[in-house]
């Protein structure tokens, strides 16, 4: 005889609420998903927006190191408004005898008419020649590794057996100018082409940390290049101006080109933004790969990420 319904034991929900809370909502959606292989786009492009803009900062310096760069090679080389006042170093020839000397004046038009130019500015291709009233009469042509020679270029424009006495601090600078010279060229012309290559090789790194090293290295043979190139070139326009002045027999002035140098440090400077830039992401911000690969949890939200409690950068 069976018991009264009433004293029956009843059976019990096996199901939890939270199961029950699970069954009912269905599978997560798309951008609570934290598993390495189930990362959204969008959650991605969000964990790594850091990462993106120190990426697009070091393309921005790379650009606009290269537009200086730019105009560092082609200044000088063609007599026109604006690459005419590129120049390294100039030298002023027009008084050449110094006014305290009888009939200096008379002197000096007789050295501009048997072929003495009233200037010479360099470049770093080729020089350029011409008279104070006149302007930029002729501009050499662009030759690779060039190096300014002022006694053979000087000789070689004055008339048969005329001559001109150099201050000796020139003639023994020629050497080592030459050397010089041909370092900085070499320099220059091989930064212009890595800071173009690294205004598209940049947003790489967001990819992978392990991108930041070879981006990393070759962003510091870039600023090593530039920075040295720009050494250079202040040293020798400094030593030949000081070179040129130290004869005082001779009235020679020279000119530092202020433009020459705004324009080669402004391009080593953001030079070295680029290389700081790539230095700082191989060890900081968050790399795509470190979230699809799981080494960076994804938080429920999906604004940020987490360590796990053994790193392996990647």
């Amino acid at each position: 005889m069976g018991l009264p319904s009433i004293l029956r034991p009843r059976k019990r929900n096996t199901a939890s609420p939270i199961s029950e809370k699970r069954t009912s909502t269905g599978p997560s959606s798309p951008d609570h998903q934290t598993g390495p292989n189930t990362i959204t786009e969008d959650t991605l492009r969000r964990v790594t927006k850091t990462r993106r803009i120190f990426a697009l900062t070091a393309s921005i310096s790379y650009l606009i190191s290269w537009v200086f760069l730019v105009l560092v090679l082609v200044g000088n080389t063609y007599p026109r408004a604006v690459l005419s006042d590129i120049y390294f170093f100039k030298l002023d020839l027009s008084d050449i005898i110094p006014l305290s000397v009888p009939n200096a004046r008379l002197i000096n038009s007789i050295a501009r008419s048997i072929g003495l130019h009233d200037f010479y500015q360099v470049g770093l291709w080729n020089f350029c020649e011409g008279f104070i009233n006149e302007g930029i009469t002729y501009c050499s042509k662009p030759e690779a590794l060039y190096w300014f020679n002022p006694v053979d270029i000087l000789m070689s424009e004055l008339l048969a057996g005329a001559t001109i006495a150099f201050p000796t601090e020139i003639i023994t600078i020629l050497s080592i100018l030459q050397i010089t010279s041909q370092i900085m060229f070499g320099f220059f012309l091989t930064s212009a082409i890595l800071t173009f290559l690294y205004i598209f090789l940049s947003p790489i790194a967001t990819k992978s940390k392990w991108f930041s090293l070879p981006l990393s290295i070759g962003a510091f043979l870039n600023m090593l290049l530039v920075v040295a190139a720009s050494i250079v070139g202040t040293v020798i326009s400094l030593v030949f101006k000081y070179a040129a002045e130290a004869q005082k027999e001779l009235n020679i002035k020279s000119y530092v080109g202020a433009k020459m140098f705004i324009f080669m440090w402004l391009a080593a400077g953001f030079g070295i933004i680029g290389f700081a830039v790539h230095s700082g992401m191989g060890c900081c911000c968050v790399s795509k790969r470190d979230v699809t690969t799981g080494r960076r949890t994804v938080r429920a939200d999906g604004q940020g990420v987490q360590r796990k409690e053994v790193e392996v950068r990647g």
